[in-house]
């Protein structure tokens, strides 16, 4: 028998573990980014500002720590977020294992498995999302985190927390079914690695292109998304943006195509090499805990 085959799984907290720190690794790296792509999102019309042009503007009229203006809600995500996607993903590629009777992994299923997991997942980020958006939003005037969830609860109960559910679900769905089965593909067309420094930089390449794949999939859901969530509720008028797919042929018949590619660039800055981040940081940090147990798990 193999070193490979006899090497056992490391237990879940392990794995959470792993996620966990490379989700925070990754927000902290990245997080100005997703402010840009959010104003940029909530802009309506034909808007010619940039990503570089935003980032002056924030600013110079709002200062540099607006940059990180709603960035407690994503750091408190992140623990149950990863926790929901290593179940989900374990779970949903269990249950298609077995319905097709395969005995591994196939790019077809890493698709699957990616979007169930993804749209799983969006329970529990939703709330988190809401808040951070209410936060990115230029005429915010909320006090911080916890005023957004009174001031919404108040006004809409609990289930306000959950605005945008649907969005979130097709965003997650697409971007994890582009993710996951990108990097399947990447990594079995990568040569083999030969050393630990050679498998490190394959999960950057792998992570990277899926991370860019994921995001042009999934950005209209994302501009969705985030009209959605930052649109204030009127009493007695329906919200202009309300189910995803109707609202996404609103903002392409209104606004045109590119408008479904708002906030793009900044987007594809942040999770293309946030993709790469979050791989080569799991497997480092994996890599860390096989050394600490010793074998089986090396």
């Amino acid at each position: 028998m193999s070193d490979a085959t006899q090497k056992k799984p490391l237990p879940f907290v392990a794995n959470f573990a792993a996620g966990a720190i490379a989700g925070i690794s990754e927000i902290l790296t990245f997080y100005p980014l997703d402010v840009v792509k959010t104003r940029m999102q909530l802009e309506t019309g034909r808007s010619k500002m940039g990503v570089l042009g935003s980032f002056q503007t924030i600013i110079k009229e709002e200062g540099f720590g607006r940059l990180y203006r709603g960035l407690v809600p994503p750091l408190l995500m992140e623990a149950p977020k990863r926790a929901t996607k290593f179940a989900a993903n374990d779970f949903w590629g269990k249950q298609f294992l077995a319905l097709t009777g395969e005995k591994k992994m196939t790019q077809p299923l890493a698709i699957a498995t990616g979007c169930a997991a993804g749209a799983t997942e969006s329970f529990v980020v939703v709330p988190f999302e809401l808040v951070k958006i209410k936060l990115q939003d230029k005429s915010s005037t909320f006090a911080g985190p916890m005023d957004v969830v009174r001031k919404v609860v108040k006004a809409d109960g609990l289930l306000g927390l959950y605005a945008g559910m649907e969005a979130t679900m097709w965003r997650h769905f697409w971007w994890n079914g582009g993710y996951f089965g990108c990097i399947f593909q990447v990594r079995a067309l990568l040569p083999k690695p030969e050393s630990n420094k050679a498998r490190l930089m394959n999960d950057l390449v792998a992570g990277t292109i899926g991370g860019l794949v994921g995001t042009a999939i999934n950005t209209p859901f994302d501009v969705v998304k985030s009209r959605i969530q930052g649109a204030s509720k009127v009493p007695g008028v329906v919200p202009k943006y309300n189910w995803t797919y109707p609202a996404l042929v609103t903002i392409f018949r209104e606004e045109g195509p590119a408008a479904l590619y708002k906030g793009f660039v900044p987007k594809v800055l942040r999770l293309a090499p946030g993709g790469g981040v979050l791989l080569l940081v799991v497997e480092f940090t994996l890599g860390v805990f096989r050394q600490a147990l010793g074998p089986p798990y090396i």
